[in-house]
């Protein structure tokens, strides 16, 4: 696993760096005109979702070079500019996508805002108590019904393989599992690599990347195929229920698809936010800088997974759990996880 990761982050290190030679900073004036003709094409040969984006909802990227352009004034302000080219980078509709400047930051944040929230922190903590174990972000404890409860919040967290085991072995009296990464934004795939392995006996696929091979919107390398290796340490056997909500995002939900792939797990919750694109960042001749999706990852049957991943069973939080201090999700969670150790 560290050697597909290493080669991951030649893909998304290496490899952009020689696409961007081809677009200067320097080839561009550090003008208003300038700067929107360096971001437009930047986006226009780099970015690795317009064919798709194209197909799902109608962008076209000429027409938005169209249409924002004419917003392009000489002599107009820092902040003027900058309104210009966050509306026309929320065109793309990818939370990965983000403009930095000294005095804001360009973000798209309708993949989670337009949706149910499904999550509560006040309701958590109900369930989590005051006697919770926390191991490098994990937080952890066994529910009165004998089901193991683990929160991981960020896969920025780094979990360290003594983490994992010690957890597994505290919650190895348990019937089942339940993960929540409900509101997990990402991280480190090598976190999500790390926690998934722990789940499964063999190598399993659980997907495909690409990287940009030239500056077309379809110059893409051959997929290469993504596997899950067991852990050579402590590693679950029993059913698993993975929790998810419209903010489980990026490193979140590559985490999801590839527990998606294994027999014991069942997704509950709500369609996660996606972010399959791996971020690299370029710079504008102004020194203003960009960070954009660069190479798309599919799951196993080379579905696109930029838009979400579907749970297995689809699960709002109601407001009248709500109310009683319960949580719908952990709740059918558990009734799933009851019904599994009967059978």
């Amino acid at each position: 696993m560290r050697h597909l990761y290493s080669f991951l982050h030649t893909i998304i290190y290496i490899i952009p760096l020689c696409l961007t030679s081809c677009i200067d900073a320097e080839d561009y004036d550090d003008d208003p005109m300038g700067n929107f003709e360096a971001l437009w094409r930047i986006i226009d040969e780099q970015y690795c979702f317009l064919d798709y984006k194209a197909e799902e909802y109608g962008l076209d990227w000429d027409e938005v070079y169209d249409r924002y352009s004419q917003d392009i004034v000489s002599g107009m302000t820092d902040k003027d500019l900058f309104n210009v080219f966050d509306r026309m980078l929320a065109e793309l509709r990818d939370g990965h996508v983000n403009l930095y400047t000294g005095f804001d930051v360009a973000r798209y944040w309708d993949w989670y805002e337009d949706y149910p929230k499904n999550f509560s922190d006040s309701i958590q903590r109900i369930y989590l108590g005051k006697d919770y174990h926390i191991a490098s972000g994990m937080k952890y404890k066994v529910l009165d019904d004998n089901v193991g409860y683990v929160y991981y919040e960020s896969f920025s967290d780094a979990v360290g393989n003594g983490n994992l085991s010690d957890m597994l072995q505290e919650l190895a009296i348990c019937k089942g599992l339940i993960i929540d990464v409900r509101n997990n934004s990402g991280g480190q795939l090598t976190n999500a690599s790390r926690i998934a392995a722990r789940f499964t006996n063999e190598k399993v696929l659980t997907g495909y990347i690409l990287h940009k091979t030239g500056p077309g919107h379809s110059d893409f390398s051959e997929p290469y195929p993504i596997y899950l290796e067991p852990s050579n340490s402590v590693r679950w056997q029993k059913p698993v229920c993975v929790l998810t909500n419209r903010s489980a995002y990026s490193a979140t939900n590559d985490f999801v698809n590839s527990m998606n792939q294994l027999p014991n797990v069942t997704l509950v919750g709500d369609k996660t936010g996606g972010g399959s694109g791996l971020p690299f960042s370029s710079e504008l001749p102004n020194g203003w800088s960009i960070r954009f999706s660069a190479s798309p990852m599919l799951d196993p049957q080379m579905n696109q997974l930029e838009f979400g991943i579907e749970p297995d069973v689809k699960v709002d939080m109601t407001s009248a759990d709500m109310q009683r201090g319960k949580d719908t999700i952990i709740e059918r969670a558990r009734q799933i996880l009851a019904e599994k150790a009967l059978q």
